[in-house]
């Protein structure tokens, strides 16, 4: 599950126009192997927007990030209350660590800000719950959330039926399920059922 989250979030990345460097490929067999960043994106051609940088991210935030650390947690099964933060805060957040941080930022090399982006399959639906979920990544030292859904909407929205992705499996994958109208435009729903309507029932013989 972890190469099929990461995919995702490189080909969002890319179809944005960044810059994508994988931290590491190989599974570090100690207590810490998460310890590290999984990504470092850069923006060739960032776009300047007023502002302060929004906590939750849209796909139309992303123009306006240089560089930034990315670190991807694929626990789709989890819905990201605030009881769940506190309970994987050490596995969460430890990529901000300034020791952590300093070791991934040296990458990018030169002056300007880094962005530290957590990736979180889903967020509370209730208003207050989402508020003090983002709240406390914040106050960890999260710059910003993205969340699986925002990027898996860009990825369908952009792909193309009638082009051939034979560089990239997920891309190829969504276009094979968009040819076959199991993704559907402009609501993109996946395999949806549908329901037949009722046949009249015959009139009872007199």
């Amino acid at each position: 599950m972890a190469a099929v989250s990461e995919s995702i979030v490189r080909e969002f990345f890319e179809l944005q126009g960044f810059l994508v460097r994988q931290q590491r490929k190989f599974m570090v067999r100690t207590q810490r192997e998460d310890e590290e960043v999984d990504f470092q994106v850069s923006n060739p051609q960032p776009v300047t927007k007023p502002g302060p940088l929004p906590l939750l991210l849209s796909a139309d935030d992303l123009c306006g990030i240089s560089r930034a650390v990315v670190v991807v947690k694929g626990w789709h099964s989890e819905i990201f209350r605030p009881s769940t933060i506190t309970l994987k805060e050490e596995d969460l957040f430890r990529f901000v660590d300034p020791q952590v941080f300093h070791q991934a930022a040296l990458a990018f090399g030169g002056e300007g800000s880094i962005a530290k982006i957590l990736v979180l399959p889903s967020l509370p639906h209730a208003e207050d719950a989402r508020r003090i979920s983002l709240d406390m990544c914040k106050a960890r030292g999260v710059d910003a959330v993205l969340l699986f859904s925002t990027m898996l909407a860009e990825l369908i929205a952009r792909t193309e039926s009638h082009r051939n992705y034979h560089k990239s499996d997920l891309l190829q994958t969504i276009r094979i399920l968009k040819n076959y109208d199991f993704l559907r435009e402009p609501q993109m729903e996946l395999f949806k059922t549908v329901r037949r309507k009722p046949k009249p029932a015959k009139p009872a013989a007199e």
